[in-house]
């Protein structure tokens, strides 16, 4: 999937100088540790093979956030045209230096008047040399984030910052360091509360282990040879799109070009169409009923169901998505010369013939963009995918219990747990900040790199996704990477964050009885803040 780079950061040069400066010193502390083991990162974001990766999870630039702090950010995580780190040209800004190597690539991006088009330098000046990979460098060659060693206690920072009115009459903190696992902070990490959609973090984990990071979701027009029927077959793709631009998703316009093809080849000009979604079973209805956080679940749709072109957030939904899907690859079909009865529900048998295929972005991808948008259509359809690769039921129950035996499966704290669903809109859901630390350790842990994306999909504060807004004060922009949570009443914050030393922590706050939603994550932040400035264990 290729994101195109933002240029809104232009406008923001002063700010951006002002976090730039502020970083550097922790920035030159991570980049020293890093030492000659500074490298291109290993993975892009872009289209590509099906084949194995190794994720390299890295946070030199712990710098992940210490880098996009100084420079460019995309509204889909931080990754520039190319697929190139932008965390590696905003460390140049950082150190003050002129655009980092592009590594041959000449996206386009870079280039300006007075500039070298393939590293962003002044013509004549070095390129700055490549930030380390984002998050850090937990295998081979040593760590790049250190280990917290002993120092003050943590409580002395949280305990006051915790006990604000506004969190509420229940609340839950757990901190631990990610690079031995050590509980640096702790309170009441067992007690199990509604975690909202922190939920997402447990989802994203159980769906990465089960299928794998570059897994994809597969929509298919098939032809039954006996009757001429076409069928399209719904492979539980929500970011299927039916849009012009569709910007590296699978895109039903290209579905249909394919199709008309192959049915041209056949000599056919018209089919009995019809729309299979059998791949999902049970309610397409969340329990919350209709709610413009969610479409109706359903293994056929094109983006999302919404209905007022928004890529993200609450919006209007069609009421049938799958339907409305198939009405316009008939739409999409007719303007190639096939004609098409109106479509209705049937299922693909055996003997059906596939005419053409199209499949979405590697679920490194899809697992990235939930997390940073909160997408609680590609929360639910990842769940009911984890159901569905290990024999379960795809409804909202397989799914719940699919999640849970993943989990079970890779040792994690599951005491007083609770699954509903893949969102974490059901207010029955439960889970711990034991439990929450131990999923983003896990993503950590060098023997699971499939579950990278769960840590570089985090959204990151002052920049992107549900943190965009948050963090505009008190050096933790850019620093602070975290999962929101917010229902009424509740609101949570789970991530990691690199204290002023270079350690990076993993956190997780829960809070129920919340009396002010604004007030509550003002005080989240505040304890987030709060470890990031901090040096203590």
């Amino acid at each position: 999937m290729v994101v195109p780079e933002l240029r809104a950061w232009r406008a923001a040069g002063p700010r951006l100088a002002r976090l730039a400066r502020a970083a550097r010193p922790r920035l030159a502390r991570a980049l020293k540790a890093a030492g000659p083991r500074i490298a291109r990162p290993a993975w892009t974001v872009r289209e590509r093979p099906a084949v194995p990766r190794t994720w390299q999870f890295t946070a030199g630039a712990a710098t992940a956030g210490l880098a996009l702090a100084a420079g460019v950010v995309t509204a889909a995580g931080p990754w520039d045209s190319t697929g190139q780190r932008t965390a590696e040209r905003d460390r140049a800004i950082a150190l003050e230096r002129a655009g980092g190597a592009d590594h041959g690539h000449r996206s386009g991006t870079s280039g300006r008047s007075g500039t070298s088009a393939a590293s962003g330098a002044p013509d004549g000046a070095p390129a700055a040399p490549s930030a380390p990979p984002v998050l850090a460098g937990l295998t081979g060659g040593g760590p790049v984030v250190k280990s917290a060693a002993d120092g003050p206690a943590l409580a002395g920072v949280l305990d006051p910052l915790l006990a604000d009115a506004s969190l509420g009459a229940r609340r839950s903190a757990s901190v631990v360091d990610v690079t031995t696992g050590r509980r640096l902070y702790g309170r009441d990490t067992g007690e199990a509360l509604t975690p909202a959609s922190t939920t997402k973090i447990a989802t994203a984990v159980a769906a990465l282990s089960a299928l794998g990071a570059d897994h994809r979701l597969t929509t298919r027009a098939a032809l039954e040879p006996d009757t001429g029927e076409l069928v399209l077959v719904g492979g539980g793709d929500p970011t299927l799109t039916a849009r012009e631009n569709a910007r590296g998703r699978a895109s039903l316009r290209t579905l249909a070009d394919r199709t008309a093809a192959a049915l041209a080849q056949r000599g056919v000009s018209r089919v009995t169409l019809s729309y299979d979604t059998t791949l999902y079973t049970g309610p397409v209805l969340h329990p919350i009923g209709v709610n413009e956080n969610l479409a109706p679940v359903s293994a056929l749709m094109t983006d999302e169901g919404r209905t007022d072109g928004s890529e993200s957030g609450p919006a209007p939904r069609v009421a049938d998505p799958a339907a409305e899907a198939a009405r316009t690859f008939a739409r999409l079909l007719a303007a190639h010369g096939v004609h098409t009865t109106a479509p209705g529900p049937s299922k693909a048998t055996g003997r059906s013939q596939t005419l053409a295929t199209v499949s979405s972005p590697p679920l490194s991808d899809l697992v990235e963009r939930m997390l940073t948008n909160s997408d609680n259509d590609i929360a639910e359809a990842l769940a009911r995918q984890t159901a569905a690769a290990t024999g379960g039921r795809a409804d909202f129950t397989g799914g719940a219990a699919a999640v849970t035996a993943r989990l079970k499966g890779l040792g994690l704290p599951l005491a007083g747990a609770a699954f509903h669903d893949g969102s974490g809109l059901n207010r029955a859901d439960k889970l711990t900040t034991d439990l929450l630390t131990a999923l983003l350790r896990k993503a950590a842990d060098p023997a699971h790199p499939e579950l990278r994306p769960v840590l570089t999909g985090l959204p990151v504060a002052g920049f992107t996704g549900t943190l965009s807004g948050r963090y505009t004060e008190g050096g933790a922009a850019g620093v602070v990477r975290a999962k929101t949570g917010t229902l009424t009443g509740v609101n949570a914050l789970a991530g990691t964050a690199v204290d002023r030393d270079g350690h990076l922590l993993a956190f997780a706050f829960l809070t129920e009885e919340t009396p002010s939603a604004d007030a509550a994550q003002a005080a989240l932040d505040r304890a987030a803040t709060a470890l990031a400035a901090c040096g203590c264990r």
